[in-house]
């Protein structure tokens, strides 16, 4: 899954392949480690390559607060990534492609064509690599397309809905 990372006026692209035998390489504007995540009380404890860090993400309004030890930052994430590319950044304005992040098999659709959404509302469910994404409306607007159906193979980038 691609997700565009907002810290202060700072983007950057992560990608995220989970591995067969667990943990996952992740790709930080083209920079590839291998992590883990071993939940650990209120804190995530992720080993990168390695070596290990303890990272809590609290909910504030529409973004995240990531805390460390020593540290703490606001984050905005944009994820399921929609436009006209991997990497592109969702569109506030206008029609809307969503897009298969990677291939995978869409396994719950939950919106109709036509259907009013409002910003964040879950669209579709996207199984790849034995984990769920649920793919959400980037902004409040109608369901203009819907080009997937429930039990459907996806190729990464696949169009699955429009939302305008």
């Amino acid at each position: 899954m691609i997700t565009i990372v907002t810290v202060g006026d700072r983007s950057i692209r992560v990608e995220v392949r989970r591995k067969a035998g667990g943990g996952a390489t992740v790709s930080v504007d083209g920079r590839s480690r291998d992590v883990d995540v071993v939940h650990a009380g209120p804190f995530l404890h992720l080993v990168v390559d390695g070596a290990g860090y303890d990272l809590g993400l609290a909910r504030r309004g529409s973004a995240l607060q990531a805390e460390w030890p020593g540290g703490s930052a606001a984050v905005e994430l944009t994820s399921g990534l929609a436009g006209n590319g991997p990497s592109a950044p969702r569109a506030q304005t206008g029609p809307v492609r969503i897009v298969a992040p990677m291939p995978g098999k869409v396994v719950k659709v939950l919106v109709e064509a036509g259907q009013s959404v409002a910003a964040g509302a879950g669209l579709l469910v996207v199984d790849a690599m034995k984990m769920e994404n649920e793919l959400k409306a980037p902004r409040a607007g109608r369901v203009l397309e819907l080009a997937a159906r429930e039990g459907q193979a996806v190729e990464a980038g696949a169009l699955l809905a429009v939302v305008g």
